[in-house]
């Protein structure tokens, strides 16, 4: 029997409705791939958890490639650009694997919530966008709301692990750049397929002097990190392509509940008052920067009046 027309939701919230779900999926399932490469952390080389973290993708990446565009599709791209992203990506994640070792996943969560701020800062001389005074001083906000989370003063508690997830948020940034200019003529498709094969082709070549033999428990780890990370990966994809990208950024930040809740099931740690404090600075600053861009493309969608 079907449900009266007042009791069903509107078509516009159902619309809504099905990205919001895919991004919020998609977050969880980082969180859980996040864990999983924290946990490889304490026993293998950060490069090599790096380049793991890649070889468990790349055959459902590379099958998922296949289907959706096919060989060609892969094969004719802007190489420069995929390949200055590649190196991007090694750095990225080298660094956010040792933050990982020494660090607790929600900390890393709120210094890597720095990284929407460094997009639009890095868009201006790099993109020729245009930055007002307003989103400049909500970058700034949440540069110190960073420096609260690390805390640099005498009592030592800027670490390098700290250190090396802020230099992993400013590699990211500058990725997402480069995936600006990679939109415009490659596809999703190439852009993750290039990404995860030169991750793991240049990861392995850093790492193959100090690779360590990998424990048969560890395998069950590096496959769920390739299920999980691919599958976040296309949900992701989905969620910004079927809605409204301020609408869906936001709830990246909930990976933050997710990161408390891995932290508490498997480390039995808590972040402390002053991590919660900067968190909240850089996802104050980041969702008035993304207001802010909303409005500014609604400005811009409005038709000028002529005299």
């Amino acid at each position: 029997m079907s449900q009266p027309s007042s009791l069903l939701p509107p078509a516009g919230s159902t619309r809504r409705a099905g990205p919001a779900l895919y991004m919020l999926v998609a977050v969880a399932l980082f969180a859980l791939m996040d864990a999983g490469l924290k946990l490889l952390s304490p026993h293998y080389p950060a490069m090599q958890v790096a380049t793991l973290r890649g070889a468990s993708a790349l055959p459902l990446v590379l099958a998922w490639s296949l289907a959706s565009i096919g060989a060609r599709g892969l094969l004719r791209v802007h190489w420069p650009l995929h390949l200055l992203r590649g190196v991007l990506g090694v750095a990225m994640m080298a660094g956010f694997v040792y933050g990982l070792r020494t660090l607790p996943l929600s900390t890393v969560y709120a210094i890597t919530f720095v990284a929407p701020l460094l997009v639009t800062a890095m868009a201006v001389p790099i993109l020729r966008e245009k930055v007002g005074p307003r989103r400049w001083a909500a970058i700034f906000v949440g540069l110190i709301g960073v420096l609260v989370v690390l805390r640099p003063t005498g009592q030592g508690m800027m670490t390098l692990g700290g250190l090396a997830i802020l230099l992993a948020a400013v590699c990211y940034a500058a990725s997402a750049i480069t995936v600006r200019l990679l939109a415009q003529r490659d596809s999703t498709q190439a852009m993750v397929f290039w990404l995860m094969l030169i991750l793991v082709v240049g990861g392995g070549a850093l790492s193959s002097h100090e690779w360590a033999p990998i424990q048969a428990r560890h395998w069950w780890v590096i496959g769920g990190i390739g299920v999980v990370g691919t599958l976040a990966q296309v949900l992701l994809t989905e969620a910004f392509r079927r809605g409204e990208a301020s609408m869906i950024a936001p709830l990246e930040y909930t990976a933050l509940v997710w990161g408390v809740m891995l932290d508490l099931a498997l480390w039995r740690v808590l972040p402390d008052g002053m991590t919660w404090v900067g968190a909240g600075i850089i996802i104050a600053s980041g969702l008035y920067m993304i207001r802010r861009e909303r409005v500014r493309n609604v400005e811009h969608a409005q038709p000028v009046e002529h005299p």
